[in-house]
Order: C-alpha cells, then sequence, then structure tokens
C-alpha cells in the first residue's frame, strides 16, 4: 500500500467546488451497496474517511444531494459531482470521495462493504470484505491494521 501525499488538494470535476486534506486518512472504503451503486452510476462508491479538523473546502460552496436525509451528501452545485458525505451522528470524520483528490495514489479500498449486494463483476481488491457493515467491535483493529500498512 503506497502512502497518500499530505496536505492535499482537490476538487469536482468542473473545478468549482475545491477541497484540501490536512489529515492522512482512518480508513480506506468501498461499498457495494446499491445506494452507492446509484449516486456513483458506478459499480461502487470509495471512500476515505478523513478526521473532521483535517478536511476542509476551500472553494465554493457544495450542496447538498443524495436522499436529503441526516447523512449529508455533498456536491457540486454546477457538475454535481458528488464529494463527500458527513455520516450521521459521526461529525469526527467526512467521508470523501478520494477521486476529488489531484493526487489519488495511495487511496485503494482498504475494506469493502456490503458484499451482498456486489456487481458479480466488480472487484475492488480490498484487504477485508464484508456483507454488510463490519461489526462496530471490528473497526479499531481495521483501523489499527490500515495505519500500520499506510506507514510503509
Amino acid at each position: 500500500m503506497s502512502r497518500l501525499t499530505i496536505p492535499q488538494e482537490g476538487g469536482c470535476r468542473c473545478g468549482q467546488v475545491r477541497l484540501k486534506i490536512s489529515a492522512p486518512p482512518i480508513l480506506t472504503m468501498a461499498c457495494h451497496c446499491t445506494g452507492c451503486q446509484k449516486m456513483s452510476s458506478s459499480a461502487y462508491s470509495l471512500s476515505a474517511a478523513i478526521p473532521a479538523e483535517g478536511f476542509e473546502v476551500i472553494a465554493g460552496e457544495p450542496v447538498i444531494g443524495g436522499l436529503h436525509g441526516a447523512s449529508r451528501h455533498y456536491f457540486c452545485p454546477h457538475c454535481m459531482t458528488w464529494m463527500f458525505t458527513r455520516p450521521e451522528g459521526m461529525d469526527w470524520f467526512v467521508n470523501l470521495r478520494p477521486t476529488m483528490l489531484d493526487d489519488t495514489s495511495g487511496l485503494a479500498p482498504f475494506i469493502e462493504t456490503f458484499t451482498g449486494e456486489k456487481l458479480p463483476f466488480a472487484a475492488t481488491g480490498a484487504v477485508h470484505s464484508y456483507e454488510t457493515f463490519p461489526p462496530m467491535e471490528a473497526y479499531e483493529g481495521l483501523v489499527q491494521e490500515f495505519a500500520e500498512r499506510s506507514a510503509v
């Protein structure tokens, strides 16, 4: 697993919304749920969990899109790129779509979720796979293993 260079900037497809991360991800993921398939128009969505204090929008004003529920999905108002999500009740991190970064090296998915809804051809190369989400008690070990592998 290669390392991500920090700090790093990125933005939406049209460039109207720009963001910056100043902390490394605590975990990288691919989600195969049908909701992510529809929102990303792809076989799965990618996420990098960035500590909230290490994430900022530096240009433009993203808008809420998707289901407009308790978890807030942010999009560029012009090109409608799905950029990041602030999950309900988890204000300590932001789920960034890592393809928004200018340099996407070092961001392969470490875990994949909702493999029960996975399209038959979709492969991520993730180290760990889960039928739905990992059990809550598994996250501490996953975060630690991800940090150890990322430090190499």
